[in-house]
């Protein structure tokens, strides 16, 4: 008995955007408005978790992002440990990112720096909800241009319940949480 690989609606992006990058076809799907780039406002986004289904790429374009100038290097920080967790420590039991893609760097008593491995994160906005809810909101998300292929039509854009996401000048793109640019992504 043979299994066969499921083709979705990624698969087919995925292809249609190596052909694009290798420039044998391109078509409609990567036809923009000169000059714009597709972005989430982060401080519209209300985290339901939709960039980690709904972009065509997988994983997401869409990554967490830590704004330092906000954070409190919390010892008990609720964007990292799951709640109730046993230990504040680097146990995968402990850890809120389905992916572990938040890593945890002590600092001194009692300051850890929170870092998120975009490699492995899914845009999946766990951390960025608790981080909102418990702590100080320095965790957001970010649609990262050097990932993202720019579909003609984004296909999260048309998912989102909260109308976060937008077209943006590609000389400006990124939204900060707070509009604060001294943040680097």
């Amino acid at each position: 008995m043979s299994k066969t690989k499921k083709f979705d609606r990624r698969d087919f992006f995925r292809g249609t955007a190596a052909l694009a990058f290798t420039g044998a076809a391109w078509g409609a799907v990567g036809e923009k408005t000169e000059g714009t780039v597709w972005q989430l406002d982060p401080n519209k986004c209300t985290q339901c978790g939709r960039c980690t289904t709904h972009c065509v790429l997988n994983p997401s374009s869409v990554k967490c992002m830590n704004q330092f100038n906000i954070c409190g290097y919390c010892d008990l920080c609720f964007g990292y440990l799951q709640p109730g967790s046993r230990a504040r420590g680097t146990g995968a039991g402990d850890q809120l990112c389905p992916t572990a893609a938040t890593k945890r760097a002590y600092i001194e008593h009692p300051y850890y720096e929170y870092l998120i491995d975009e490699d492995l994160c899914i845009g999946c906005a766990k951390c960025v909800n608790a981080c909102l809810v418990f702590g100080n909101a320095s965790f957001y998300l970010q649609n990262r241009q050097d990932v993202c292929i720019n579909c003609n039509e984004c296909s999260i854009a048309k998912a989102c319940p909260s109308d976060a996401w937008s077209e943006v000048p590609a000389s400006q793109p990124y939204i900060y949480l707070t509009g604060d640019k001294s943040t680097t992504i």
